[in-house]
């Protein structure tokens, strides 16, 4: 993509200083870092080229900087050459696919991020236990894929909406649990566990909330922000979960938000009659593209930069066995 900025210098702005509210925490959670270091690893490792199967995570920069060390980014192991490496994306996989790697004597790695992993393993046991998953996401998502291909097929029934609860026709006394994809909107989930509890109170919930502490604290810290802004920027990916419910929260408190993935798609007149402007970032985007927004709102307006804390994270993976020595 091309620089954002002028090439030649231009005046400084003129005007009354924009205030620019950054949330904190955002940007790339335990589960990025981990699984863009285990590409990297890889590469290091087997050398260039190393195959993943799907982006590793939704976001064009990232992707596009690993590809240009010697990442391949494919769709499906049938793409893979016989003999070459191949990494799983932070998003997870069906069970069938680490099975047709190792049918064919790929050597291969798991990226899936821990978080969602813990999900996988929910969704084995509540089978085992004899009951229906009733699991809250997004149709299509990878990782609702990747969840869903752990367990037999029509043993889960996905749940979008509260709308999609009340058609549910499981008779009385069924056996029954949820799980969630980890990315969702925090206060939409409440409200369809919530109908789900009301409609079959015996239902078996998880011991711990699924969305992952990263989507939590990112909307935590856009709620933080948002009733002061009259604008709210979220950097991400069109195909991210988590950036995509940060625009939302944001909406939801009233302020206008922009998904944008780079500071390139910043309409100057957006920051034309606004007094506040909140920024932050969704899991999946490094904080390098943080600082390209803020330095080219500088070169249109003149910025009084605050950034608001909520919450501190020290959250971090193991990576996988066969990339720690």
């Amino acid at each position: 993509m091309n620089a954002p900025f002028p090439e030649s210098p231009s005046p400084a702005p003129q005007g009354e200083p924009l205030h620019l509210l950054i949330a904190a925490p955002r940007g790339f959670c335990a589960g990025v870092d981990r699984a863009i270091e285990i590409v990297e690893r890889a590469l290091a490792r087997y050398g260039a080229p190393v195959y993943v199967r799907h982006e590793i995570v939704h976001n064009k920069y990232v992707v596009d900087g690993l590809r240009a060390k010697g990442a391949v980014f494919v769709e499906e192991l049938d793409e893979v050459p016989d003999g070459a490496p191949v990494i799983f994306s932070a998003h997870g996989v069906p069970k069938s696919v680490p099975a047709e790697a190792t049918a064919r004597g790929l050597d291969w790695l798991d990226a899936t991020c821990p978080l969602v992993s813990k999900v996988h393993r929910q969704a084995e046991r509540q089978i085992e236990a004899g009951r229906h998953i009733l699991f809250i996401g997004h149709r299509g998502h990878p990782e609702v894929i990747g969840t869903l291909g752990q367990v037999p097929e029509g043993s889960v029934t996905l749940v979008e909406t509260e709308e999609d609860v009340a058609r549910l026709d499981f008779a009385p006394g069924t056996d029954l649990a949820f799980l969630t994809q980890t990315t969702l909107s925090v206060d939409d989930t409440a409200s369809i566990i919530a109908a789900l509890k009301a409609r079959y109170p015996e239902i078996n919930a998880p011991r711990a909330e699924d969305i992952c502490y990263a989507t939590s604290n990112r909307q935590a810290a856009v709620k933080a922000i948002a009733g002061d802004c009259e604008l709210v920027l979220v950097i991400g990916a069109p195909n991210s979960s988590n950036s995509l419910r940060l625009v939302e929260v944001a909406q939801r408190c009233g302020a206008r938000a922009q998904l944008i993935q780079r500071a390139d798609e910043i309409d100057p007149a957006w920051l034309t009659d606004i007094g506040t402007l909140g920024l932050t970032a969704g899991a999946s985007a490094p904080e390098e593209l943080v600082r390209e927004v803020v330095a080219l709102i500088a070169t249109i307006r003149p910025i009084r930069e605050e950034t608001v804390v909520t919450t501190e994270e020290k959250m971090v993976f193991k990576l996988p066995r066969q990339l720690m020595d």
